[in-house]
């Protein structure tokens, strides 16, 4: 008799997870709670896989052999808890993935930079020329790409809620990019546990693998010390360690791993802010340990053309920038976007708010923001926390409506920057979304 696999959530991971499970061979349903996109529906239907949208029917779940949870769909949800009860083994998609491929793993997790890092990676492995894919949090899941992509390396963005359901999942270099409060409200507002998650992306490390963090992190410094990590350690830092790991040093990047050393100049990196010298060190280490040839880490380092929705330069209209940053999603981000900015700004900002502290966004916003402009069903806390801060406050409640008042707040030679410190799920599908109605807008001034 077939095994049977029931999937939560029909996104992204959802269908991959079927996709990947058929192809293996199980009887697979799956059950979302929401309206199934037609892409998705299409995929699962064509494919001849059951489903449902609307709703969870009970005794269509509970007689799974095993149940993958879609990140998306938090731990507290009732159909959740019941399967529980039932003892019914509940994993991510990540680990179920993670079974059928013998590929080499390069996991990257952080509360900020880790889609940069994956991808400055990934654009590493391709200029190599190895049969690498990157997958999960940014792209394809995970399982859709192990499906239909058999590669020899894949690098793998881990979001918190991803790491939450892994038993033996185990990269072969495991990348920490920092942790900042972020997500809090997934977790009780309970700090540790958020930590907890980022850190089970060393759960499974042996002594043979690879761990890659920021030195400069107190934070994750302070865990680490806490934590019997046996994997060799990479620390990366903007102080010189001379010891394995990356440094900057006398205006050079130096990244040093066993028997090997690359430097290069800083100002030759294609990622600019700190920030980015952070994921450029990540990155170049990775490289590093898979011995890819120093001229091509260098040339990746030197030429990745970034990120679409983090600090995405759109267009100049009349002497004023306008940038999307619709990927910062939280205070963090917000603040790296805030700090990298060289002119006046006005900042469009807003959304689901995650239990958010602007108290850090303070001191930024006093000595470079000219004027906010809300974009949110609800922006209460922002006008609290910014209203002696700055010299102007507006609301919106549109993409349209919220261009519109920045470009008429904005002067010559100021920049218009969308860096919401928010979730977007109250007036967008996705921040991706929330980028694209962005530029769009942008572009119709």
């Amino acid at each position: 008799m077939r095994k049977r696999i029931v999937i939560l959530g029909a996104g992204e991971s959802g269908t991959g997870s079927a996709i990947l499970a058929i192809k293996k061979g199980y009887d697979v349903f799956v059950s979302d709670a929401g309206t199934v996109r037609p892409g998705y529906r299409k995929i699962l239907s064509d494919r001849g896989i059951e489903w449902e949208e609307g709703k969870h029917t009970e005794k269509f779940l509970l007689d799974a052999d095993e149940v993958i949870k879609s990140p998306g769909i938090p731990d507290e949800t009732a159909i959740v808890r019941m399967i529980r009860e039932q003892g019914i083994p509940l994993i991510s998609e990540i680990e179920f993935a993670s079974r059928f491929t013998d590929a080499f793993i390069i996991g990257v997790t952080g509360s900020n930079g880790k889609t940069t890092t994956t991808l400055l990676i990934s654009h590493m492995l391709e200029k190599a020329g190895l049969n690498s894919a990157a997958a999960g949090n940014v792209g394809k899941s995970f399982a859709m790409q192990v499906a239909e992509r058999m590669a020899d390396f894949y690098v793998v963005e881990l979001s918190s809620f991803q790491l939450d359901g892994i038993i033996s999942f185990k990269p072969d270099i495991a990348v920490l990019m920092n942790i900042t409060p972020d997500h809090l409200d997934r977790y009780g507002n309970d700090m540790l546990r958020y930590i907890d998650s980022k850190f089970r992306i060393t759960k499974n490390l042996t002594s043979e693998d690879h761990f890659v963090y920021c030195a400069d992190d107190d934070l994750v410094m302070k865990e680490i010390a806490k934590r019997d990590i046996r994997a060799i350690s990479y620390p990366f830092s903007m102080k010189p360690r001379g010891d394995r790991g990356a440094w900057v040093e006398h205006g050079k990047l130096i990244i040093k791993t066993i028997n090997s050393e690359l430097t290069m100049f800083k100002d030759q990196l294609a990622l600019k802010g700190n920030h980015n010298t952070y994921n450029s060190m990540a990155a170049g280490i990775a490289g590093q340990i898979l011995k890819i040839r120093k001229e091509t880490i260098r040339e990746s380092l030197a030429g990745f053309k970034g990120v679409e929705h983090r600090l995405e330069p759109v267009m100049r209209i009349r002497g004023i920038d306008f940038v999307n940053d619709s990927k910062a999603t939280n205070i963090n981000s917000t603040w790296y976007a805030l700090e990298s900015m060289e002119t006046p700004v006005v900042w469009i900002a807003g959304g689901i708010d995650k239990g958010n502290d602007y108290s850090m966004l303070f001191d930024l916003a006093g000595e470079k923001v000219r004027a906010i402009v809300c974009l949110g069903l609800d922006n209460s806390r922002i006008k609290s926390s910014f209203t002696d801060k700055v010299p102007s406050i507006k609301e919106t409640g549109s993409m349209e409506e919220a261009v519109k008042a920045a470009y008429s707040l904005a002067k010559k030679g100021d920049t218009v920057l969308l860096s919401p410190a928010c979730a977007s799920f109250d007036l967008f599908e996705n921040y991706e979304d929330r980028g694209m109605q962005f530029k769009k807008c942008v572009r119709n001034l």
